[in-house]
């Protein structure tokens, strides 16, 4: 505690310039005495703090004088600069108080360390606002060594080979240039491009990945954030998208808008029930989105949502019907 202490009034003199042992007792919320006790040991440890006497004197450092988070690993270091991005900080209102805190992170690291773990943060976008169908997510587990190989291959701007099951299909090996890495409701994504095309790779589907030693080829700045943006949007606009009208229980509300594309109307019926007109990827989408809500729900329209959704219907009751 008290070398947690000692560092605090360090970076509090280097903050200030000079304070007194009354404010610097009112920042640490110690006492005078205890402050005097940590100048005294301060000194013994070679950090050249000075007492200035007078009406506006106090403590100080001498001029030039710096410190170094040598505690500090590189890995530790990104990691602080990581939790302490974009999101997280806005939610909480403390945006501009973080991003002040975090240059001071910064300014303390080491030289060797800085400009590399600074680089190495901006690859990484941690829980942007939307994910890519705007519904809720689980946790999916991803192989600690398939993670390791994506990590190196983003930070090194190396080439990236991975074996990938993509939807529906046999898996594939096949040769990407990383851009970043997205984590979206505890999901991640690989930012990459392929053949110059953009691509987006969810990290439970990478079955193996190994980091070539070829440059990647990709922009030496990247704005993670509008890439998402960009690609999600590309990524809403695109197939075959439905608009279905739906008659539901409000209590089933999120439940559909979870998994929608987008709600682009609602209003209430007078029993209390909703009706809803929403967006989805596709008729496969609209069905299996509906189907998972029972009696819940209703599809108003189209007309061929409704003849899909009868005849699975159907055919369950069939299946399960009175045997002769």
């Amino acid at each position: 505690m008290r070398a947690d202490r000692l560092v605090s009034l360090v970076l509090l003199l280097r903050q200030h310039g000079r304070l007194s042992a009354t404010a610097l007792a009112r920042e640490l919320e110690v006492s005078t005495r205890t402050v005097l006790r940590d100048i005294e040991a301060l000194s013994a440890a070679g950090v050249p703090v000075y007492a200035e006497r007078g009406r506006h004197g106090g403590f100080a450092l001498l001029p030039g004088f710096r410190t170094e988070l040598t505690g500090l690993n590189h890995d530790e270091a990104l990691a602080l600069l990581i939790a302490g991005s974009r999101r997280g900080a806005q939610a909480f209102g403390l945006g501009s108080a973080l991003a002040s805190a975090m240059l001071k992170v910064v300014d303390a690291l080491p030289e060797s360390y800085r400009d590399t773990a600074a680089s190495a943060a901006e690859r990484l976008l941690i829980d942007p606002e939307t994910d890519l169908l705007s519904r809720r997510l689980i946790a999916e587990e991803v192989p600690d060594a398939v993670v390791a190989e994506v990590l190196r291959a983003v930070f090194a701007g190396h080439k990236l080979r991975i074996h990938y099951a993509a939807v529906d299909q046999t898996p594939k090996w096949r040769t990407v240039d990383p851009i970043g890495l997205v984590t979206v409701r505890e999901r991640g994504y690989l930012l990459a491009t392929r053949s110059g095309a953009d691509r987006t790779y969810r990290l439970s589907r990478v079955l193996a990945a190994k980091e070539l030693a070829e440059p990647a080829q990709r922009p030496d700045r990247v704005d993670l954030d509008r890439a998402w943006q960009e690609r999600s949007t590309q990524f809403r606009t695109g197939g075959d998208q439905v608009t279905v009208l739906v008659r539901m229980d409000p209590a089933r509300r999120e439940d559909l808008v979870g998994t929608a594309l987008a709600v682009r109307a609602e209003e209430a019926d007078s029993d209390g029930w909703l009706r809803l007109e929403v967006t989805f990827q596709d008729p496969r989408h609209a069905e299996w989105a509906l189907w998972q809500l029972t009696t819940n729900a209703e599809a108003l329209a189209p007309q061929w949502l409704r003849n899909s959704l009868r005849n699975r219907a159907a055919a369950i009751a069939t299946r399960y019907g009175v045997s002769s």
